[in-house]
């Protein structure tokens, strides 16, 4: 959830928006991440090797899942209403960001190419949407072209780590193959990460510092060829979810401060 979430919220960070005023669509993300997760873990249960999805969801039938999957997406398609009636084009966007996910989904064997399908629907189209809700111009500032791209390799990054702890399609190359594609994500993420504090405005691109040093722990995780532990995906949500309240609460303390 907090891999659109966060897009969202940095939006709204960089352009001063009101957070209420973009809540729904906000939410409507959630919601459609259920949706997204349901439909990937039905899928996956049918694969017998997938144990840890099998045991999550134990006591389930697979029609339960697809109603709660259903469900949840007819609410969150409802949240997107409003934008969708002032801003038409937001319509296109979101059956994009629909179909790379389903695609993904159903197609999870094609290393590479889903995570970049997942960066473009999870980090610069969330983005997008809420710039096109918020009517600011220019659309996207070269600045934000920039955050967009550094963001994008730090989603990149996790996700390829994530998909060598799962054992899905990243996994057919080499060991050797795996650590240099994170080292060299990871790197470039360090890199553009540091060339932010001199683009954005000093008065908030310092606190963008830490996506410098999250992918240090990536490094240092793969600086021998090595299958990843279960473990460093669990640190990754918790990661993420950290940085999920921290634009909560930088949103909140900017609205206080102006």
């Amino acid at each position: 959830t907090f891999s659109v979430i966060v897009p969202c919220l940095m939006a709204i960070f960089l352009n001063n928006l009101n957070l209420w005023e973009h809540l729904d669509i906000i939410i409507g993300f959630c919601l459609y991440a259920i949706t997204g997760n349901t439909l990937n873990d039905m899928i996956d249960a049918k694969n017998p090797e997938e144990k840890e999805t099998i045991e999550r969801i134990k006591g389930f039938h697979w029609k339960e899942i697809a109603t709660i999957s259903i469900i949840s997406f007819v609410f969150g398609t409802m949240l997107f209403v409003r934008t969708i009636r002032t801003h038409p084009i937001n319509l296109l966007i979101l059956i994009m960001i629909i179909g790379m996910v389903v695609f993904y989904c159903i197609k999870k064997d094609l290393p590479i190419i889903n995570q970049i399908l997942l960066g473009v629907s999870h980090v610069f189209l969330p983005y997008l949407i809420i710039k096109i809700d918020s009517s600011i111009e220019p659309l996207l500032t070269p600045g934000e072209w920039f955050l967009m791209f550094c963001f994008f390799s730090f989603t990149f990054t996790g996700q390829i780590v994530h998909e060598i702890i799962d054992g899905d399609s990243i996994t057919r190359f080499s060991l050797r193959v795996q650590q240099l594609t994170v080292l060299i994500s990871s790197i470039i993420t360090i890199t553009m990460g540091i060339a932010i504090l001199f683009i954005i405005e000093f008065e908030k691109s310092i606190y963008f510092l830490p996506f410098c040093l999250i992918p240090i722990g990536s490094i240092y995780t793969f600086r021998k060829p090595t299958s990843s532990t279960k473990g460093v995906k669990d640190v990754g949500i918790i990661l993420g979810n950290i940085i999920l309240v921290y634009f909560l609460v930088l949103i909140l303390m900017f609205i206080n401060l102006s």
